[in-house]
């Protein structure tokens, strides 16, 4: 466990970054879009991204606050972004989330996996029975880039340098997780699990989820990379926790560094696969050769 926690620590209490938002390049022309940008994290991506001149298309499961937040946006950049409506917990309505996506935009130079949720209450599952954390954060994330890739793959044969980028959001909590495909859908294992654990477990599967990308698209020109913020993704814990979140998390605009760093620089190109910790630095992940993901055919 000692190596755990070393790891732990390092990526809570990372050196000062290098990498400013000031640092992100001129994305005029690109197509961007930012799941989970309604607050925390996402919207500091779309807002820095909107300074840089980036078409972006903000994603998220809540109309009322999705606007709220681009007009939260206009007001702090001058820049309009675009909404599109995504419910990560039903596959149904991801299927038509992305086609209405392909729609609208037939090429998408970057996509931000960034939408998450943290220890819900155990009872919580997604609209189709899976694990709510399993469901939204891996799985539901998964299914739209599933989706969208035509338009990613259009997005990396029109880009200079050849690339398209991924970006999953992940989190040290991956190091506490293991996958246990007894628990991704509802079960007696799964209810044997912490919330903790679970929450582990889904930041586990957005790094080799991201891992498996870059395997099976590396060639073809997508860069697919796995990336403690104090946001709103702890609603669910108690005032105890949110106190010592208070005091240990990092600021959102420090938050938003490391993905942006993987999602729009030059050196970013050459990320392919790679973990990146705070601050836009490469790091090492838990997830170990036999620790593999099985791509579900979602229909």
């Amino acid at each position: 466990m000692g190596h755990i926690w070393s790891a732990y620590i390092r990526e809570t209490y990372p050196p000062s970054t290098k990498f400013h938002a000031s640092d992100v390049p001129d994305m005029s022309g690109k197509v961007v879009l930012v799941t989970g940008a309604n607050s925390g994290i996402g919207k500091e991506t779309a807002r820095v991204l909107l300074t840089k001149n980036a078409k972006v298309h903000v994603a998220c499961r809540d109309k009322a606050k999705g606007e709220n937040a681009i007009r939260d946006l206009k007001e702090s950049t001058g820049k309009e972004a675009c909404f599109l409506q995504l419910n990560l917990a039903n596959l149904k309505s991801i299927k038509a989330s992305g086609e209405e996506f392909l729609q609208r935009e037939p090429v998408l130079h970057v996509l931000f996996n960034n939408a998450g949720i943290m220890a819900p209450p155990i009872e919580m599952l997604t609209d189709d029975g899976y694990d709510l954390q399993f469901g939204t954060n891996v799985l539901g994330h998964f299914y739209f880039t599933k989706i969208v890739m035509p338009a990613l793959l259009a997005g990396a044969t029109q880009s200079p340098d050849g690339t398209a980028r991924i970006v999953n959001t992940a989190s040290n909590a991956h190091w506490f997780g293991s996958l246990d495909y007894n628990t991704f859908k509802d079960s007696p294992a799964r209810k044997q699990k912490s919330v903790k654990n679970l929450y582990g477990q889904s930041k586990m599967g957005n790094i080799l989820f991201a891992a498996e990308v870059a395997k099976r698209y590396g060639n073809r020109g997508i860069v697919s990379t796995p990336g403690g913020i104090k946001t709103e993704l702890g609603r669910y814990h108690g005032s105890f926790s949110k106190m010592i979140s208070s005091m240990i998390f990092h600021d959102v605009s420090l938050g938003a560094l490391t993905q942006l760093y993987a999602g729009t620089t030059a050196e970013g190109a050459n990320l392919n696969g790679k973990y990146l910790v705070p601050w836009a630095r490469i790091g090492n992940t838990h997830a170990g050769p036999a620790a593999g993901f099985r791509a579900v055919e979602l229909a």
